[in-house]
């Protein structure tokens, strides 16, 4: 029997949906694109700081953000001619910083990725429950994280148990609601023809509901941590030392307008790490997605 796209020269068949490789032509040009974006940006950031269009305790060059970035991950004297050396930045390297916000990322938001599929397919299966609690999940999720991370401090004190509980709560609504959608969108005629097919209620979650609603739990998880990295300055504004959001928000208050653009460019850079690992295990988790 001849496969549907291929012919009888013995052709292979077209693959629709397929991503190019890093290595062929299109993905080379691609790469190379991105490249060329990024040093026109570098190039017009060095121009434009170097004619003084902008001044440089507003905008200071790339040079002067890279010294930044070099002194935070070094001794260095303390001030010109005093022979003193200190540790980085607030005595910790940047990215000792780093590791601090990622470690409370990784109990606040890890909590969220392990609750939150729970509480989305308790949800999105039973209707009462759902009618119960989806007004106040919907209620937190509208919730600025700035607007109780108050609250939290008065709850749980200004160390990290505090900034832990702002991270998960700014990523648990994500991850139930995209859990919920999931379910909901799983077609009835194949839960009932699972049924007439003798599978149970525990067959019926793990054969079809969870294979069908994997792909936006994914999903949800991506826009939970993203989310949740981009909480991180609110939930270290106090005592957020060691932290890189930390570190932003005194650099920003101390006018170190180039430390706080290191700090960001490393945030920015760190989350982007991170939601490409979150999509490449979501295509190992899910390879079925977006195929036929």
């Amino acid at each position: 029997m001849i496969s549907i796209g291929a012919t009888r020269t013995g052709t292979r068949p077209v693959e629709f949906g397929k991503a190019d490789s890093t290595g062929s032509p299109r993905g080379l040009r691609r790469i190379a694109v991105r490249a060329g974006s990024l040093a026109g940006l570098l190039l017009l950031w060095w121009a434009a700081s170097a004619a003084k269009v902008v001044d440089q305790q507003f905008l200071p060059t790339p040079g002067a953000v890279w010294r930044a970035f070099v002194r935070a991950n070094s001794w260095h004297e303390l001030a010109p001619g005093v022979p003193r050396e200190v540790r980085g930045e607030q005595n910790y390297f940047l990215w000792e910083h780093l590791l601090a916000s990622l470690q409370r990322i990784g109990l606040g938001a890890g909590a969220a990725v392990i609750l939150g599929p729970l509480a989305g397919f308790g949800l999105g299966t039973s209707r009462t429950l759902a009618a119960i609690v989806e007004p106040y999940l919907n209620f937190l999720r509208a919730l600025p994280p700035l607007g109780y991370i108050g609250l939290l401090i008065v709850w749980f004190g200004i160390g990290d148990t505090s900034k832990i509980w702002l991270l998960f709560l700014a990523a648990f609504p994500p991850v139930v609601i995209a859990t919920m959608t999931g379910v909901h969108g799983v077609s009835a005629d194949r839960i009932n023809s699972a049924r007439s097919l003798g599978a149970n209620r525990r067959q019926v979650i793990t054969r079809i509901l969870l294979p069908a609603t994997l792909p936006e739990v994914i999903g949800g998880i991506r826009v939970a941590v993203g989310f949740a990295w981009t909480t991180v300055v609110a939930a270290e504004l106090d005592n957020g030392i060691p932290g890189i959001g930390g570190l932003a928000y005194l650099a920003g208050q101390r006018l170190d307008t180039a430390l706080t653009l290191a700090c960001v460019i490393v945030i920015g850079l760190t989350a982007l790490a991170l939601d490409a690992v979150i999509k490449r295990i979501g295509d190992l988790a899910v390879p079925w997605k977006g195929k036929a």
